[in-house]
């Protein structure tokens, strides 16, 4: 199954430009600690299929993890559900925009 992918870079590029990017994280815990984009949702990839319900299936998501492996399966998992999601190519590992602690 073929997913839509974004380059990190392309989605800084979204966030500077203003645009509402919905952004979930599939990271687990442990990982978050050490930093997030700001304003992006953190669902474990293992919480997807139980957390549905907290998401909009008429809204966008971008999915992102450490490297890009974790948030592919979440994208295919989530557009195999009727969602509409883009996998963040890279991950955190390429990410070189702003980040968060978490509280």
């Amino acid at each position: 199954m073929t997913v839509k992918e974004i380059y990190t870079a392309d989605l800084a590029d979204k966030l500077s430009n203003g645009e509402e990017v919905r952004i979930i994280d599939v990271r687990e815990d442990d990982e978050v600690e050490q930093g997030m984009i700001p304003n992006a949702q953190h669902i474990k990839l293992g919480d997807v299929p139980e957390r549905l319900d907290e998401l909009d299936a008429e809204t966008h998501y971008y999915i992102i993890c450490r490297s890009g492996a974790r948030s592919l399966r979440a994208t295919q998992y989530l557009e195999a559900k009727g969602y509409q999601a883009t996998n963040v190519d890279g991950g955190m590992l390429a990410w070189k925009g702003e980040t968060i602690i978490p509280e």
